[in-house]
């Protein structure tokens, strides 16, 4: 089992810790995993990227990944500032934050499953601000089956969460982890040329 993935976020978001967490709690499951993060304009709000490789057998590769198999955006806004598909692999999963149901999103024509959840909704409600990190790490194991859901809160627990918000970003890992709906995408979700 081998893949690329791409985070895309918006800085202050945690794209990049996002992507830590994952690759700790791929690591526990005896895979192997490597995050590589990518800073530009390191200023709140400025898109920001991370990569993530992960494979049954140790990785050489440290580039930035430019064909993802797995794309997770956590920022619902961020596909009107930047191309979140760009080189995305032919069959590519996507992970998404958005309240739009599939049906009404234009998505490329390359893209075969869709995880979708208003990840914004839930992250109100848990931390009163649109941190949707942990809830998307959820969405993604859901629509993946990557990594565990168990897995992923042993990595929460184990980062720097151990003493402030801990409880709240379980939670949030959990809820997009139940809260997603997966998709196999049809033909009238996307883009035409």
């Amino acid at each position: 089992m081998s893949n690329e993935i791409r985070l895309h976020g918006r800085g202050g978001q945690g794209t990049v810790m996002a992507a830590g967490i994952l690759a700790q709690a791929l690591a526990e499951e005896d895979k192997w995993a490597i995050a590589i993060p990518t800073f530009g304009f390191e200023r709140r709000g400025a898109p920001v990227s991370a990569f993530l490789r992960v494979d049954d057998k140790p990785i050489r590769s440290l580039t930035n990944i430019y064909h993802p198999d797995i794309i997770v955006c956590i920022d619902q806004t961020l596909g009107r500032a930047v191309n979140i598909f760009a080189g995305m692999a032919d069959g590519a999963t996507l992970v998404l934050a958005g309240r739009k149901p599939a049906s009404e999103m234009n998505l490329p024509a390359s893209a075969r499953r869709l995880g979708l959840v208003d990840a914004v909704s839930i992250a109100m409600e848990l931390f009163g601000r649109p941190i949707t990190n942990s809830v998307m790490l959820g969405a993604l194991a859901r629509t993946t089956g990557i990594v565990s859901l168990a897995a992923l809160c042993r990595a929460m627990e184990e980062s720097h969460f151990r003493d402030a918000g801990l409880a709240q970003n379980l939670t949030a890992i959990r809820r997009g982890y139940d809260e997603t709906q997966v998709s196999t995408l049809k033909e009238s979700c996307h883009a035409h040329a």
